[in-house]
């Protein structure tokens, strides 16, 4: 009797299959067996490419006479800690009453290149292949994905970008990691009094690096500017509030040399030359110019992706990106949660037609419990699909990162942290289908002789999504985030103000025209702010946007690009740097900042192979990888492109010579830390430039 196979990437999620299939079988050693099937499992990668001794001992020492290495065929060996699964998966792959494998493994291109490699070295010949792509682990969803499963070949393209990403990295990797390590290694081991000291590179983690390096400096060469701006004290019905001056047409400054932006001065004297200006007539008073009241709506914002729950979980648990990845996997697995490994922040139209599933299950969810009643009787999950948070043109493999509404009795194995992640998405999740907040806006233009004072106060008059929006573990002052002024941007445009009852009552009777008395000038002094570190949560947003810091989510959403990295990978890269000790991370504060080492490094790498350091060159050999998996253009023609840069840049690093160049930029540097000792690991460690942020 002929069975099916179905194999997984991981022994747990081989068991929610079985439990799916109903296998009550015998279990046997690396799988699950029953009349019909069988159900076995890869533990993450059974098979890696060959290091470049394996095709000739020549390459095991590492010379410029056999650089660059780039192999007609690429070989591919088994992992030695692994060896006995990988003979059960390939036995089971092989067998004669396997009639049909399913290929159950993470959905996606790491997932996709996991089984291809299996299946490559088991030679599988003959036998049906089918590809389950699945969104979440609970039972119906995999009884979905096996219903709907697709011949594999309708996914070679996905394939195909997922082998030429593995040998990019080899590629660069290794050609670019030996001959900078040949050339410039000495350099940078004298210069740490160290033994030895090889340079490791990488398509994406030395553009990381680069990122980290640039901003370190540009903080370090900061110069702040004072700024002098002048305000005033206007009196309504007993009640205060301020105006700010600017410098705007018909102003006696307007576009004056001795200006800061249009709303201060470079020179304290300066201010005060405007206030003894306006103080001529007595008693001070202004004019009304304009008054102009509006209602604005706050939307709930986007789903998450991967990058903003890591960014997230940064901010609100001091976690770093890879720790975010761990619990986020770990709740999917428990069934709690969908596919995390995701960049896409809306839902697909399919989901949104049985997205009252998923937020009934949450009725039973007790700190979210009664949002999720609240979402299900106002019934506006019906016309979800026709809003920002659904579309289809934005998703490539997964929707957004949202609870299943199941496997809630899961939830009391998870650590406190697991357990507030699983808060924060549901949270998120539930505020789309709430109306926006709404704010009362007030502006308002006052005029003391040719001179414009402006005010704006902003309102909360209705709740709308905020109302659920705070954790249940949240301090109560959370909510106010929203609409107090950031610090440090006292040189921009004033924020909005919050005000009372008393004084917005006041505000909505103001007309044009009317007078106010004004009880005093003054000038409030500030200073430029310098840029800001990197934290492991905006490093993750900078990543995925290209080496663009973008706060706005709208203006992200807008975004076309695969950044640097994918959502599968970006922690990881984060993480080897910290581990080979190229950047430091602070814990407690996330912040990340380089060592030595890494400045060294960055140094080298800029001298002589720059395009690793340019993220939107990065993040270009990450779109032609996007495209080869959508089909648009051959794996030939990314190849041919690939080992045509590998070549020319281990070449030019072979002909350069930059040794002496480089000892400035050392010691440029090694002021900004302690003087290393005679140890590998203490060069790259030591207190880094500047004060923290």
């Amino acid at each position: 009797m002929s069975k099916a196979l179905y194999i997984a990437e991981k022994p747990s999620v081989a068991q929610e299959f079985a439990k799916a299939l109903k296998i009550n079988g015998q279990r046997r050693d690396g799988y699950l067996e029953s009349d019909t099937s069988v159900v076995t499992w890869c533990v993450g990668h059974l098979v890696t490419m060959s290091y470049p001794e394996k095709y000739d001992m020549k390459y095991k020492r590492w010379s410029f006479d056999t650089l660059p290495f780039l192999p007609r065929d690429f070989k591919y060996e088994v992992i030695p800690g692994v060896q006995k699964q990988f003979q059960i998966v390939k036995g089971l792959l092989n067998r004669p009453d396997i009639e049909t494998i399913y290929v159950c493994t993470d959905s996606g291109r790491e997932g996709e290149y996991i089984y291809r490699l299996v299946a490559q070295m088991a030679g599988v010949k003959g036998k049906k292949e089918k590809r389950v792509w699945i969104d979440s682990q609970t039972e119906e969803e995999i009884m979905r994905g096996i219903r709907e499963a697709k011949d594999i070949s309708e996914y070679d393209n996905l394939a195909a970008s997922a082998y030429l990403r593995a040998k990019e990295d080899y590629l660069m990797g290794i050609n670019f990691s030996r001959v900078l390590t040949l050339r410039y290694g000495n350099s940078v081991s004298n210069y740490l009094s160290s033994k030895y000291q090889a340079i490791s590179v990488g398509r994406v983690m030395t553009c990381v690096l680069g990122m980290v390096v640039r901003r370190e400096r540009e903080i370090r060469s900061f110069v702040k500017t004072p700024f002098y701006r002048v305000v005033s004290s206007i009196v309504l019905e007993g009640e205060k509030f301020e105006g700010e001056w600017r410098a705007v047409e018909g102003s006696s400054y307007f576009r004056s040399p001795v200006l800061y932006k249009e709303n201060g001065f470079k020179k304290k004297e300066d201010a005060r030359g405007l206030i003894k200006s306006l103080s001529s007539v007595h008693p001070l008073s202004c004019t009304v110019e304009k008054v102009e009241r509006k209602k604005e709506n706050k939307n709930p914002p986007l789903l998450f992706n991967l990058a903003e729950l890591q960014n997230v979980c940064s901010k609100l648990f001091k976690i770093s990106p890879d720790e975010t990845l761990a619990v986020v996997q770990e709740l999917y697995e428990k069934k709690l949660v969908t596919y995390p490994r995701t960049d896409a922040r809306v839902l697909s139209t399919a989901v949104a037609k049985v997205i009252s599933k998923n937020i009934s299950g949450l009725q039973n969810y007790g700190p979210a419990a009664d949002a999720a009643k609240e979402a299900l009787s106002m019934g506006t999950w019906q016309t979800i699909a026709k809003t920002r948070y659904v579309n289809d043109k934005q998703i490539t493999d997964h929707y957004a990162i949202i609870p299943t509404g199941q496997g809630l009795g899961n939830l009391k194995g998870l650590s406190l942290t697991s357990q507030r992640v699983y808060e924060t998405i549901v949270r998120r999740f539930l505020c789309i289908f709430y109306p926006p907040a709404v704010y009362q806006k007030v502006s308002i233009v006052t005029r003391m002789g040719n001179e414009s004072f402006f005010s704006s106060f902003k309102v909360l008059v209705s709740e709308g999504y905020l109302k659920i929006a705070a954790n249940s573990f949240a301090r109560k002052k959370a909510s106010d985030t929203e609409g107090k002024a950031a610090e440090g941007k006292a040189e921009e445009d004033s924020e909005d103000v919050a005000c009372d009852a008393a004084l917005l009552g006041a505000l909505q009777k103001l007309k044009k025209n009317d007078i106010l008395s004004v009880d005093s000038l003054n000038i409030k002094e500030g200073e430029t702010s310098p840029p800001k570190r990197y934290n492991s949560g905006s490093m993750i947003l900078a990543m995925e946007n290209a080496g663009q810091l973008i706060e706005d989510e709208e203006l992200r959403a807008q975004i076309k690009g695969s950044g640097i990295g994918t959502s599968a990978t970006r922690a990881e890269i984060l993480k080897k740097l910290f581990n080979i000790k190229y950047l430091s991370l602070n814990k407690k504060t996330q912040m990340i900042t380089p060592t030595l080492l890494g400045e060294m490094i960055y140094d080298v790498v800029n001298c002589s192979i720059r395009q690793l350091l340019n993220p939107e060159l990065t993040a270009s050999w990450e779109k032609g990888l996007t495209y080869v998996a959508e089909g648009s253009i051959t794996e030939q023609e990314y190849m041919d492109k690939l080992e045509h840069f590998v070549r020319i840049r281990t070449n030019q690093v072979e002909a350069s010579n930059y040794q002496y160049a480089l000892r400035q930029f050392f010691d440029a540097s090694a002021q900004y830390y302690k003087k290393p000792e005679r140890s590998t690991r203490s060069s790259s460690s030591g207190k880094q430039g500047g004060k923290s942020s």
